[in-house]
């Protein structure tokens, strides 16, 4: 006879519909139980936040109190990825960067920046002030134990990456993928624009539409996606040409969307300045960008 806490002999079988396939555990001499209620139950007097974060590990809790899930992959010397607008860690899975960096010995860390992939998406425009996530990416620095560290941009991550470049002291190297000077005015009309059209305005941006329509079937949330854009911090070109670090400055050669990149690298001191083939949307992902990336970052290795 079956003791208490034990299988009873006999009730899986493989004959039944999968649906019915329960394993039945003794709880006393007549009341077997499936399993798969008994695993139910528990999850269910499970906290819902232990339930929730098992979901998105790893995450850490940043200098506010927003959770903000990373990635790390490989050993080496620790370089930060910096995903783009309506991106996460996910956007360098598929980028050729990413494996080329693995393979040269990088530890590579890619955290989805809040608001964005399985990270806290705040509801509150005052959560994204104050430059919050170069602050997330430096506390993330911090979690990991890094003393020092790379970082590589692209499109709004290079924007972020500026901020590090001012504030961190950490950062012994960075790339800007992605970008020109215009970023650095605060009244850059295209950022206006998109704080506008993530904000209930986009009627006064039928140009940009795609781009809410693509976050919209995407199940992006677009409240938070406004607020990065409401709160987008600007450098201004005092504050880059006191930059003692090098930096990759690099773009498609089909890429002014944010103006001309040659324009920013003469801002920075110790820039180097790259063209490779492609646009905006595809030069991040590319053969080119990951051979000009990891030439620049082994040779300031």
């Amino acid at each position: 006879m079956a003791g208490p806490g034990r299988f009873r002999p006999g009730r899986y079988s493989y004959n039944r519909p999968v649906e019915e396939r329960f394993i039945f555990v003794n709880l006393g001499p007549s009341n077997p139980f499936p399993v798969k209620n008994f695993l139910l139950l528990l999850s269910l007097a499970l906290p819902p936040a232990v339930a929730a974060q098992t979901d998105r590990d790893p995450v850490f809790t940043s200098f506010d109190g927003t959770r903000i899930h990373y990635v790390v992959e490989g050993e080496g010397r620790p370089v930060v990825l910096v995903h783009g607008f309506m991106g996460s860690a996910d956007s360098w899975k598929k980028a050729a960067l990413r494996q080329a960096l693995i393979d040269a010995g990088y530890r590579v860390i890619i955290p989805s920046l809040r608001g964005n992939g399985l990270s806290d998406k705040p509801h509150s425009v005052e959560a994204y002030r104050n430059d919050a996530e170069a602050k997330d990416i430096m506390a993330l620095v911090k979690h990991l134990g890094l003393k020092q560290y790379d970082a590589v941009g692209y499109s709004r991550g290079s924007i972020i990456t500026a901020r590090l470049l001012v504030l961190d002291k950490n950062l012994h190297a960075a790339v800007l993928g992605g970008m020109g000077p215009d970023f650095t005015n605060p009244e850059w009309p295209r950022r206006k624009a998109f704080a506008e059209l993530f904000s209930g305005k986009a009627h006064l941006h039928p140009e940009f539409q795609g781009a809410l329509n693509g976050a919209r079937t995407r199940g992006l949330d677009t409240l938070a996606l406004g607020f990065q854009q409401q709160t987008q911090p600007s450098t201004s070109p005092a504050d880059l040409r006191n930059v003692k670090i090098p930096v990759l400055v690099i773009s498609g050669d089909q890429d002014e969307d944010n103006g001309k990149a040659p324009e920013l690298a003469a801002m920075l001191p110790k820039s180097t300045l790259k063209t490779v083939p492609g646009n905006h949307n595809n030069t991040s992902g590319s053969e080119g960008f990951a051979r000009e990336v990891l030439a620049f970052l082994n040779a300031h290795r």
